[in-house]
């Protein structure tokens, strides 16, 4: 297993991390199942875990702490704040009242007295990012948290925090954590260079783009819309949908090509992500001691020029033939009053 640095932290952690958003009840129910597969991915050499506190509402941390039970100081933890925890207002978000609340429960869960990298889970339009960075400084001051990130912010967002971290003199996200596979390779346009620039270390997720790069759903061969991601979003499974058809034939030359290499497909889509020079991590997420075995078994796997060029070829860089945030995209287009003038204002004279 290779090691990297995260993000100018001086924590050296495993390219491949162990995602745990599939440890709970709507992935794998079976805790003790899960505390294995934890303690197979630690055996290999994977020293990155990453969870949330969002994860089956608490379990996943849960699951987390016990299986890092004696094992602790081995790991570089992380996990995250943001979505709604519970009934209520003021249970989500990245205020200051939120994020004292929510790193309390998320140490409290997961058995431990300090977290590794804490990181926000989404940007929040309702927040000053100055208050989200001034608790995050003082969690690293009191010894909670070692450092902390982002996930899922635009470029844009990521810019202004270090300007007002710069600005205020207050810590900086040194990590951010972006959806990035071969059919969604938009973030390699302006974000990954963001991300070089001012030394942050990225964690990806999804390398399999939401069940694509499986090589479970494959061109002219029926789709169950019953079992497994298609009943999440359907509607991301139609092959009758030009946008699907297109990420199929995608996979039918990906499929070829992992097979000219001596490698499965999963394989494939994860090595591709960890060849960038911005990306330190990439995300595994196994439900199955299965999956992840497979996924271990492609942790050595290299690939060389010709391998890269012919996915350039496939999936031409920086575009998405699939897109990882169109389930949630930003408030800047969703919220009608932030694209429209008020009536009376409209008119130019």
């Amino acid at each position: 297993m290779r090691y990297r640095t995260l993000g100018g932290t001086g924590m050296e952690v495993s390219a491949y991390c162990l995602g745990t958003m599939m440890f709970q009840a709507v992935g794998n129910p079976d805790h003790d199942d899960c505390v294995r597969v934890i303690h197979t991915a630690l055996d290999h050499g994977i020293n990155f875990v990453d969870t949330a506190d969002m994860y089956g509402q608490g379990e996943s941390e849960e699951i987390v702490g016990k299986a890092l039970q004696g094992r602790r100081d081995d790991v570089v933890l992380a996990t995250k704040v943001h979505f709604k925890m519970g009934e209520g207002r003021n249970r989500s978000g990245n205020s200051r009242r939120w994020i004292l609340k929510a790193v309390e429960d998320s140490l409290r869960r997961l058995n431990t007295d300090w977290i590794d990298l804490y990181q926000v889970h989404r940007p929040d339009p309702s927040t000053d990012i100055e208050e989200t960075l001034s608790v995050l400084s003082d969690l690293v001051h009191q010894g909670k948290i070692r450092a902390f990130g982002c996930s899922t912010f635009p470029a844009e967002e990521i810019v202004e925090a270090h300007h007002v971290s710069e600005r205020r003199g207050l810590g900086r996200f040194r990590t951010e954590q972006p959806p990035y596979s071969i059919l969604a390779r938009g973030i390699e346009a302006s974000l990954l260079p963001v991300c070089q620039r001012y030394g942050m270390g990225v964690l990806v997720w999804s390398p399999l783009a939401f069940g694509f790069l499986t090589g479970r759903y494959r061109k002219n061969q029926p789709i169950d819309l019953a079992t497994g991601r298609p009943t999440i979003r359907p509607e991301l499974f139609d092959p009758a949908n030009a946008e699907n058809a297109a990420k199929l034939d995608a996979v039918e030359q990906l499929v070829e090509l992992a097979e000219s290499i001596g490698c499965t497909l999963p394989q494939l889509a994860v090595a591709f992500t960890v060849a960038h020079p911005a990306v330190t991590s990439a995300i595994i997420g196994p439900r199955t001691m299965q999956q992840l075995e497979d996924l271990l078994k492609g942790a050595a796997l290299t690939l060389d020029d010709a391998a890269l060029d012919r996915i350039d070829e496939i999936v031409a860089p920086g575009t998405n033939l699939f897109n990882p945030q169109a389930a949630s995209p930003p408030r800047a287009l969703t919220d009608t009053a932030l694209r429209r003038r008020p009536l009376a204002e409209r008119p130019a004279d």
